[in-house]
């Protein structure tokens, strides 16, 4: 599993497929195999909260490897984060503190395969 503050570090070499994915898909994928087959390559908190809490990801005890090249017929998931300016930005009250909404995130999926 990848993000954005990692997804670019693995074109460097040889040849891959993207494919954009559906949430149930990328969910089913990880499904499919083992805890001990998947490695999650990236370590930012925002980015678990997304996949886990909001995407459904299962929460498991996934093994953290920072890597730099991906092997022929290896599959990845790259969760894309885009976030934009929020074009309203309502100010709510919690707690007697005053908040202001200030960026919408967007989450999309990909699948990325190395062919060569």
């Amino acid at each position: 599993m990848l993000d954005n503050s990692n997804a670019n570090i693995l074109f460097n070499e040889g040849e891959y497929k993207c494919t954009t994915m559906t949430f149930e898909e990328a969910r089913e994928i990880i499904g499919m195999y083992d805890k001990d087959e998947i490695i999650v390559c990236f370590n930012h908190p925002d980015t678990y909260d997304i996949i886990f809490n909001y995407i459904g990801v299962p929460k498991k005890d996934y093994t953290y490897k920072h890597i730099r090249n991906m092997r022929v017929n290896q599959d990845g998931i790259i969760f894309k984060i885009y976030i934009t300016p929020s074009e309203t930005q309502p100010i709510i009250h919690v707690d007697g503190v005053e908040a202001k909404k200030i960026q919408n995130v967007y989450v999309y999926c990909m699948h990325i395969v190395r062919t060569k």
